[in-house]
């Protein structure tokens, strides 16, 4: 992920002291544990203020409003309280190159600040300091104490204190070409290494820029490159520093990020603010899903696993019942032929009453035959008590894997991000799984979700009807109870888990046989069968599927079925088609 450098933190102050400034803190809230947005007013517009601390993506910038979820945070309650209502009337950077920014709030513009609300964009070490007029720390993000930090231990009531200068020499039009070649070049190394180890304020994301837009591998030792190309590379120097101090900044996309100055931009960015809120929106949402896919693909496995061997402990107990018969007739043979038996026998082959074959039955020579029928009675009777024990047992177990089953076909039709949506579908599914009791959360804070049709796959069949198709559990529950119109119909793999598919139609409309079947083979793939040749779907209307009192989500029964054979592949030539025709995204 792309860290915010002292040249992007320059283009984001100068886009907010041109447009946000002066401006009315109408609101506080408090995103995450690293997050905290800032409603804003001007006379004009209102917007929300993102200040980021996260190690990964600390960051300023504009961005969109926070959800409407309650916030908790002690931190945002102590800024609420100081800064809501005052005016946001400077913002100035607490020493040159640094990349730390001093909001100051007033009662109204052209005041003294009364509040300053520091924040250092500074990697793993980023935080966010609220001072009063006297510097003195009132709240912070984060407290370090002297054992974790002798060189700036951070509390509340301290005064702040600068953050540790930035050590080497700093970049500055006034330096030479001489001086500036000779700097870079005292020690042969990589051009790139070289140039951030000579100066500070330098990112490898500008750095590199500088280097492509110059037409120089950044790789190449500094002793391969001729005069020609040193003066090159110091002309687009000077131009950086000249565009920095006259605030002329061009926001655009790159192949790997972004960038400020316009260098290597395979894209133009509308402005600096949507670009950083997009890039890092993106970006950390890539991360989450990540980490939640794999956490919740990991806990599938391993309660589909233990579950699976429950079950087949299960089968094994019911398979051995099986031969509970078996001992109750070959007790009454030895009760019928007992007369036979004599001490010390340790079998006896005796012919079956039905087929008049011989039958050995096994005997304990310390017991009688009628001892020895007795024990075999016991054991008749001890197996059919099992089978009544186990089969209510094996049948929750059956159960409760066809669910976790159907959550495990739910999320393999997720494989990646792509859109925010995605997210939103994963997070239901790990809502879902803490709900249920699957998945412990601590922290866990039930989500306000949208009961709208937004988030569902959106497909038209070959007449351009519309098809929705659940993402998860929570999404097919959905379909059935809120979306499904009186004349829609609804399609599900037969016995096989998937997604619910719902063909939205109007009163009286016809659908073809052609319909039909393209939703078919969308019930198929959308479901743990995709790689299958065919696959038995069957549809009905809306009004004959019904969800059991007390069932799992997304489980439901039906009736008045008509069966279809689906074809999955089909769906995956089509996406796979499309896909070859669609332009790579920036």
């Amino acid at each position: 992920m792309q860290p915010v450098d002292f040249t992007t933190l320059a283009a984001v102050c100068c886009d907010l002291r041109k447009h946000w400034i002066p401006a009315r803190c109408e609101q506080v809230y408090q995103r995450d544990r690293n997050t905290l947005c800032l409603a804003l007013r001007t006379l004009d517009k209102r917007g929300w203020l993102t200040l980021s601390w996260h190690p990964q993506a600390a960051r300023i910038h504009m961005g969109e409003a926070p959800p409407r979820t309650p916030d908790t945070f002690t931190l945002s309650q102590q800024l609420k309280h100081q800064i809501n209502g005052l005016a946001l009337v400077s913002i100035e950077t607490i020493a040159p190159w640094e990349r730390a920014l001093d909001f100051q709030f007033a009662r109204r513009p052209g005041d003294e600040p009364e509040w300053h609300l520091y924040m250092e964009v500074m990697g793993k070490y980023s935080n966010l300091f609220l001072t009063n007029a006297r510097n003195q720390i009132v709240t912070v993000a984060h407290q370090v104490s002297e054992q974790q930090s002798s060189v700036r231990p951070v509390a509340t009531g301290d005064a702040y204190e600068r953050p540790p200068a930035i050590a080497g020499p700093l970049p500055s039009l006034k330096e030479s070409q001489e001086r500036w070649q000779e700097r870079v070049s005292l020690i042969p190394g990589p051009l790139q290494k070289m140039l951030l180890k000579s100066y500070g304020g330098l990112s490898t994301a500008l750095v590199r820029s500088l280097l492509v837009a110059a037409h120089l591998d950044p790789d190449a030792s500094t002793t391969s490159l001729s005069q020609a190309e040193w003066n090159r590379l110091f002309a687009l120097w000077q131009t950086w520093l000249t565009r920095l101090e006259a605030d002329q900044f061009e926001p655009g996309w790159t192949e790997t990020g972004y960038t400020v100055m316009g260098w290597g931009a395979t894209a133009a960015a509308d402005d600096v603010q949507t670009l950083l809120n997009d890039y890092y929106t993106h970006e950390l949402n890539l991360q989450v899903f990540g980490q939640v896919s794999n956490q919740l693909n990991q806990r599938l496995r391993n309660l589909l696993k233990k579950l699976r061997q429950k079950e087949a402990t299960f089968q094994t107990r019911l398979d051995q019942s099986d031969q509970a018969d078996h001992y109750r007739q070959q007790a009454d043979l030895l009760m019928a032929y007992s007369y036979q038996w004599q001490p010390g026998m340790q079998a006896m082959a005796l012919e079956d009453f039905d087929t008049g074959e011989p039958v050995s039955i096994p005997l304990d020579p310390e017991k009688n035959a009628v001892q020895n029928a007795q024990a075999l009675y016991k054991k008749h009777q001890k197996l059919k008590r099992a089978r009544d024990a186990v089969e209510p047992l094996i049948a929750e177990v059956r159960s409760e894997i066809a669910y976790l089953e159907q959550v495990e076909a739910a999320l393999t039709q997720i494989p990646q991000y792509e859109k925010a949506v995605d997210l939103d579908a994963i997070a239901d599914i790990r809502e879902e799984l803490i709900q249920q009791g699957y998945l412990e959360a601590p922290d866990y804070r039930p989500a306000a979700r949208q009961t709208d049709d937004s988030s569902f796959y959106r497909v038209r069949t070959p007449s351009d009807l519309e098809v929705l198709v659940g993402r998860n559990n929570r999404q097919n529950d959905l379909l059935i109870s809120r979306v499904a119109g009186d004349y829609d119909l609804w399609f599900h793999t037969q016995e096989i888990p998937g997604s619910h598919v719902l063909l939205r139609l109007d009163a009286g409309q016809a659908v073809s046989d052609e319909d039909l079947q393209y939703v078919a083979d969308l019930a198929a793939f959308y479901s743990r069968a995709r790689q299958a040749d065919q696959v038995s779907v069957i549809y009905t209307q809306p009004r004959h599927v019904y969800k059991p009192k007390g069932a799992r989500p997304g489980m439901v029964i039906y009736k008045h079925e008509t069966v279809l054979w689906g074809q999955p592949q089909r769906i995956q030539v089509q996406q796979d088609l499309q896909s070859s025709r669609e332009p790579a995204s920036v």
